[in-house]
């Protein structure tokens, strides 16, 4: 059983996305792809802001208001 994700940690995996949202993969991605969520990449590795990942739940909650 994995640890619950932490809002302290500065710049989340692709899969403690998945987790935070409760989300697929290919879901998240898309939501990078189309500027929903932003990220950031580092060589490789692709990271989400947590200030991004609050900014976007912030957003869903207005929308859905």
């Amino acid at each position: 059983m994995s640890a619950p994700l932490s809002m302290t940690t500065e710049a989340l995996t692709v899969p403690e996305v998945m987790r935070a949202l409760r989300l697929s993969r290919f879901k998240v991605y898309d939501l990078i792809r189309s500027r929903e969520l932003k990220s950031i990449k580092i060589g490789r590795c692709r990271r989400v802001p947590a200030d991004a990942l609050r900014t976007f739940i912030d957003h869903q909650l207005e929308e859905a208001a």
